[in-house]
């Protein structure tokens, strides 16, 4: 049976910041410190980074 889990967009980061900060990537990080299963993916259409979580199938 295929995974059917949703993602929940928690928030979204242009992929043109500066050089050597990384937001996406420390948001991710203070989400999954409050126990939100958060992760980073690139979104090539928009040229932006997307902190998502992965929401199970009830």
């Amino acid at each position: 049976m295929p995974d059917q889990s949703t993602r929940t967009v928690l928030e979204r980061f242009p992929a043109g910041g500066p050089r050597g900060s990384w937001p996406a990537d420390e948001y991710a990080a203070q989400q999954q410190a409050q126990g939100q299963p958060a992760r980073v993916v690139m979104d090539l259409r928009t040229d932006s980074f997307l902190v998502i979580a992965d929401n199970p199938a009830a």
